[in-house]
């Protein structure tokens, strides 16, 4: 099937379902991809141009063919062990919280397919396989259903395993499959809880977390929705807590709630700044 042009009216009918969902923006950047993307559902509901896809999703026939298209457009790049010196940053963190006398507590917000908390895991795994210190709780969730659901499943590609993940890990955390796929093992898996979350509505995990990766997310918000996310994150946070977003985003601007730290690039603490509860 050759891709087909899509209207204007239809790219601003997928901007609004993607912001209501998730508070995503399509940014300029990403609107050529968007029938990219859209493509293998089109071919697999046998349309030919994506006007007859958004007309699909509208008539409301098909209850999930929103899901579906939503979870297309959402930006899921990832990759094990991302940005090395995020890593070291992160265990230098939970090293000062166990001098506490307390168990870390990580939460990975928008965690995609699955990649960055299962690299938190083998690096705490084979840590204490070597000190006997305890792995941190993990909590990892994503507006994405079907990348919540393929990061509980723990099955990857040839591709996506090789993206980041040293051959030594890989053969120690994964078993290989037909068809060039590998499956991580159940002790790796059972450190981490996977759950669907849109973080510009939905309520924080429970408890009080020493650190929050979102790193690549806020990119794609709008300011409202940025600030709602932020609102969130923070009431999560420890005071002591740190956030660590992504190489090219900041709170300047952005919101009061947070702060640069001191420990490196990327990384924010709370301020002192309050805020009204979430929901007043």
């Amino acid at each position: 099937m050759a891709q087909s042009p899509m209207s204007g009216q239809s790219l601003a009918v997928l901007s609004a379902l993607l912001e209501a969902r998730t508070g995503q923006q399509i940014a300029s950047h990403r609107s050529t991809r968007v029938d990219t993307v859209l493509l293998p559902l089109m071919r697999e509901r046998r349309m030919e141009t994506l006007d007859q896809l958004v007309c699909a999703v509208l008539d409301g026939r098909d209850p999930q063919l929103a899901g579906r298209v939503i979870d297309a457009l959402v930006n899921g790049e990832t990759s094990f062990f991302r940005d090395p010196h995020v890593f070291e940053h992160i265990l230098e963190t939970v090293a000062e919280v166990e001098r506490d006398g307390r168990r870390a507590r990580i939460w990975s917000a928008g965690c995609s397919t699955g990649q960055e908390p299962l690299s938190l895991a083998m690096m705490f795994a084979e840590r204490q396989q070597a000190q006997g210190t305890p792995v941190p709780e993990i909590i990892a969730t994503d507006v994405s259903e079907a990348a919540i659901a393929r990061a509980r499943s723990g099955c990857y590609t040839q591709f996506e395993v090789q993206r980041g993940l040293p051959i030594r890990q890989m053969v120690r955390w994964f078993d290989g499959r037909p068809n060039n796929e590998w499956v991580v093992r159940s002790e790796l898996l059972r450190h981490i809880s996977f759950r669907q979350m849109n973080l510009t509505v939905d309520p924080a995990p429970c408890g009080s977390f020493d650190l929050v990766l979102c790193r690549n997310v806020m990119l794609y918000f709008a300011a409202e929705p940025k600030k709602r996310a932020f609102r969130t994150i923070a009431s999560a946070m420890r005071p002591t807590g740190l956030l660590v977003l992504g190489a090219g985003e900041t709170v300047i601007g952005q919101t009061d709630l947070f702060q640069l730290a001191s420990v490196g690039r990327g990384v924010y603490q709370k301020s002192d700044v309050t805020d009204p509860p979430i929901g007043a």
